[in-house]
């Protein structure tokens, strides 16, 4: 609403926008002239010819990695021939490897912080002359996305990195891994799976369908056994300690281990096995308001 200076109060107006006035919508008054319009230009701008009808105007976003980033433009004319040889585009190379590495990260539902360390990292091998050699490209991008994740704290298994990993073996993937840690000169220290906050167990207790109860007490007992000398790796506590949770419910929450082994991919053999080497502190692992829950 504007103030109309001959109506004497404010009232609603009327935008022309082909003369670009705003006019009193009561006395027809020019209340404002030469009105910029701030909303979006949804005109097609596309060939007569062509079907698309895509409105947008502009590409995708700038990409630092990029030497030109990530913008170009190809002429050509009219009847679609382009006016000179095209140039061969150094970064095509990088953009479709990207895309690679995005389409990875949707399948797994990853945040795009996560896309973006994972494709620094692939464009640091690339500048250091490392990402060929003869390596399994594939086993490459995705052992660069398992590094990425454990850096951003939201580690994910070797097996949910594998499911999309366009082919590649487990053991492809763990070769990559190591030599990018290797090249990159990075520690095993930095890449220490987040434990303390239990994204792996949130995750597997969600995809068993356990309630919050059962979750929280699977959560803290997990860092609770952080103060045994429990040589095993942390999927594997975890899957252990999922096991020992729903063993403690009644029959009808409780899981079978082939169950608890398709989600955490770890093997019925290990899950068991450490199982056995937590069963000693299970009364200092479980916590004490889980007990008296069950028991109500």
């Amino acid at each position: 609403m504007l103030y109309c200076f001959e109506c004497r109060f404010k009232t609603d107006v009327v935008f022309d926008h082909s003369t670009g006035d705003a006019v009193c919508n009561n006395c027809g008054l020019v209340l404002e002239s030469n009105y910029i319009e701030e909303t979006n230009e949804w005109r097609t701008f596309a060939d007569a010819d062509d079907n698309s009808h895509d409105p947008i105007r502009v590409g995708a976003a700038t990409n630092p990695l990029l030497s030109c980033g990530g913008l170009s433009t190809v002429m050509a004319k009219p009847n679609g021939k382009v006016l000179h040889a095209p140039i061969r585009d150094p970064d095509q190379g990088l953009m479709m490897t990207f895309k690679t590495i995005e389409t990875m990260c949707d399948r797994l539902g990853l945040v795009s912080t996560i896309k973006n360390r994972a494709n620094e990292m692939y464009k640091t091998l690339e500048d250091q002359k490392c990402s060929k050699g003869g390596r399994n490209q594939d086993a490459l991008l995705a052992a660069c996305l398992y590094i990425a994740c454990k850096q951003e704290d939201k580690p994910r298994t070797l097996k949910e990195i594998f499911s999309i990993a366009n082919g590649a073996s487990k053991k492809e993937i763990g070769r990559a891994k190591e030599y990018i840690m290797k090249q990159l000169k990075l520690s095993e220290k930095t890449l220490q799976e987040a434990q303390s906050n239990g994204d792996y167990m949130r995750r597997f207790c969600s995809a068993l369908g356990l309630n919050n109860q059962a979750i929280k007490a699977a959560q803290e007992a997990l860092l609770k056994s952080q103060e045994f000398d429990i040589r095993r790796s942390p999927v594997s506590i975890a899957a252990a300690v999922i096991y020992m949770i729903t063993q403690l419910s009644d029959d009808s929450k409780k899981k079978p281990l082939k169950d608890i082994t398709d989600v955490t991919g770890v093997a019925l053999a290990t899950i068991k096995n450490s199982y056995k080497d937590l069963s000693p502190h299970v009364s200092k692992i479980i916590p004490n308001w889980y007990f008296l829950y069950l028991s109500s």
